[in-house]
């Protein structure tokens, strides 16, 4: 594909038709995170073949790579829809000091996790809700896991400015290239070279220092036209204020998604480690569903960045609308599939009667509200990426926080298991009223805004 000058893309971002934008944009972004989901689903699926607590125990793992993630892609949403309104305003310098600036804080911030991780490993799994028989699979796991985490955030970092300046392909490259490399090598250190779970640990750290080597090639080769450089770097407060502002909310819904994982661990538990592997694998296929819908609305965030900087108000409304309507539609035949063929997904990880059962149901309530789903996930990114953190953020704030723990913490022990598997359904038909509350007011605003202009 040919590489576009800063000014051609300005074009390109403000100019050609927002559907078939959107689309274009969204494509590679969709694939990037379908196969980047498969990280977390290949090593459950030959992890499972261990046995339910290794299962179980990636399951309580899976938390700390939430964390891992947080920082990468707060860092990276948050610069990379303020690169996409500054390159919107033509701000080039200022949109590279924010990119490089963003790459070596997170860097950092993921080697201190990393080296914080490691010295209370026992109790970072404890903690995370691992039972007595799932604690030292789980520490097997983590204590490799987090040797990977500084390369693993800035992954998340670059790939989301990629995204920003309309290159989603090239962060598909790297991202895509290190998610089936790491499908290749988790059979092989996994039952050839007999590593067991440590085998599935090290094959994501190896997969996922290939797709920084990737991703990073782009930068130091100059096919993106930002410019990262030490020289760029400013410690600044205007350049955190603006991440933080708008990286926020992706900074809640993902520890947010980290307290709910903690929590289904920690309800779940009552009912055995067949049920927290049943609802650990269930969370890694509405994972893996809920990943098409953001790299969807992903192709949507570059262009709703582009338009709200260059004032282009009638873009960024049809560019939402059309996501809506798409959006919906296609996330209700994937929700039907997936009811339907629901005890199939869960066979591919377990024959366990009791976790097919549990993870069976579960994954139906979910996919009953798919197109819920959709449209909560679309709202929550067009306010991000406009910087209204506020607003973002407390739709993130509700779905995982406001809603999901208390239902999860209480409902148990009133229905037993299906208080757990009900949980996020009800969250989710909360979050779609609050989202309908923000999301109205907006559309008019912006009706208004293109009327003057």
């Amino acid at each position: 594909m040919k590489l576009l000058k800063a000014e051609e893309n300005y074009r390109r971002m403000t100019e050609q038709p927002v559907r078939s934008l959107v689309v274009q944009l969204a494509i590679p972004t969709i694939i990037s995170m379908l196969i980047t989901s498969f990280y977390s689903m290949t090593d459950t699926i030959f992890v499972s073949r261990l046995g339910t607590t290794s299962s179980a125990a990636v399951g309580v793992v899976y938390s700390i790579m939430s964390l891992i993630q947080a920082i990468g892609i707060t860092l990276g949403q948050g610069s990379a829809n303020t690169v996409a309104r500054l390159l919107g305003e033509k701000k080039r310098k200022e949109a590279d000091q924010v990119f490089s600036t963003a790459f070596a804080t997170s860097m950092g911030l993921g080697l201190l996790f990393g080296v914080v991780g490691l010295a209370f490993t026992h109790n970072f799994v404890r903690f995370l809700g691992a039972t007595p028989t799932i604690e030292e699979e789980a520490v097997r796991y983590a204590s490799i896991i987090l040797i990977g985490s500084p390369w693993m955030t800035v992954c998340y970092t670059m790939n989301n400015n990629l995204r920003s300046e309309g290159k989603a392909y090239l962060g598909m490259l790297g991202m895509s290239g290190g998610a089936l490399l790491n499908v290749a090598l988790d059979p092989i250190l996994i039952f050839t070279f007999g590593m067991g779970i440590r085998g599935a640990a090290l094959a994501t750290v190896i997969s996922q220092f290939f797709s920084f080597v990737v991703l990073f090639s782009h930068f130091v080769q100059k096919r993106s036209n930002l410019n990262l450089s030490l020289f760029h770097i400013r410690l600044k407060w205007w350049i955190y204020r603006s991440i933080l502002s708008v990286g926020s909310p992706s900074l809640i819904r993902t520890l947010l998604h980290t307290v709910s994982a903690i929590c289904l661990n920690v309800f779940s538990a009552p009912f055995g480690d067949g049920a927290i592997a049943a609802m650990s694998i269930t969370t890694r296929v509405m994972q893996l569903l809920n990943s098409a819908l953001i790299g969807f609305g992903q192709g949507l965030q570059p262009v709703a960045g582009f338009s709200w900087g260059a004032k282009r108000y009638d873009r960024l409304k049809e560019a939402f609308l059309f996501c809506v309507q798409r959006g919906v539609l296609i996330f209700s035949g994937i929700g039907i599939v997936c009811f339907i063929w629901a005890r199939e997904i869960m066979l591919l990880f377990l024959s366990d009667p009791q976790v097919v059962a549990i993870g069976t149901t579960a994954i139906r309530l979910q996919c009953l509200l798919m197109p819920l789903s959709a449209f909560n996930t679309l709202s929550g990114m067009v306010f991000q990426s406009t910087g209204h953190g506020t607003a973002s953020s407390v739709l993130a704030l509700a779905r995982q926080g406001v809603f999901f723990v208390p239902v999860v913490a209480v409902l148990p022990s009133l229905v037993g298991i299906w208080g757990v598997q009900l949980a996020q359904p009800i969250a989710d038909v909360a979050t779609f009223i609050l989202s309908l509350w923000y999301i109205l007011p907006f559309m008019k605003r912006l009706s208004t805004l293109a009327s003057v202009g």
